[in-house]
């Protein structure tokens, strides 16, 4: 059941891994495919997950399938499909985002990749691990928004599919380091909303984020210029 799904999630877990976003056990990731949900399980190290050690529930939390118990934060990982229309859904303790999140109460726009993310990203108020209090706070925060802070806690991202859901994942971290450095020196410029409109126009005008190829006039001057 979920093959496909659990195998992405083995993958996504190794990857947060790799990029020292979630160390040992702490964190998790899940993928859904209809009313089915494939999560990581809880106490195993990410690093080294398998698509056989992944959990199958469903939507309420029941186990369909696997020989492990889920996340202890699998509440939250619901709250979110149900609310948000989920493929994926990403929870680290990345090091920078969870620094952030001790002194932040929202993270500022300060670069136009964080637009990927809603823009300024929310800091849900802290409650304890596992709780539907925890689970609730993040779904808040996540309102129109693609990730989130959990206040001295870490960090929640959702996407499509797996893949997009730790993208971005890795685009908050590394928007967490910029402001971090930023406000090292000075206090940051923060976009406002024009500047950030301008920028949703020249992205769609653009189409920014995919490749295209040389018109055919730009390969025959380069001919030329041969």
């Amino acid at each position: 059941m979920l093959e496909r799904e659990r195998e992405q999630v083995a993958a996504a877990s190794r990857r947060l891994a790799a990029a020292g976003l979630v160390v040992g056990t702490a964190g998790n990731v899940s993928a859904r495919a209809g009313e089915a949900v494939a999560i990581s399980p809880t106490g195993a190290v990410l690093a080294d997950l398998a698509a056989e050690q992944v959990t199958v529930v469903d939507l309420e939390g029941r186990v369909v399938a696997g020989d492990l118990e889920p996340s202890s934060e699998l509440a939250l990982h619901l709250g979110v499909y149900r609310g948000h229309g989920a493929g994926a859904v990403v929870h680290t303790h990345a090091p920078m985002a969870t620094a952030l999140s001790c002194v932040l109460d929202e993270l500022p726009c300060i670069h136009y990749q964080m637009l990927l993310l809603g823009g300024t990203v929310r800091v849900a108020p802290y409650a304890t691990f596992g709780t539907p209090e925890l689970a609730q706070s993040v779904a808040r925060a996540l309102d129109g928004r693609a990730a989130a802070l959990m206040a001295n806690h870490g960090a929640i991202a959702y996407g499509a599919d797996a893949d997009q859901a730790v993208e971005l994942s890795l685009l908050l971290e590394w928007a967490c380091a910029v402001y971090w450095r930023a406000a090292a020196i000075g206090t940051p410029r923060i976009l406002d909303a024009d500047q950030r409109d301008a920028v949703i126009a020249a992205a769609v005008e653009r189409g920014y984020g995919t490749t295209k190829p040389v018109p055919p006039q730009g390969r025959e001057q380069r001919e030329e210029d041969r």
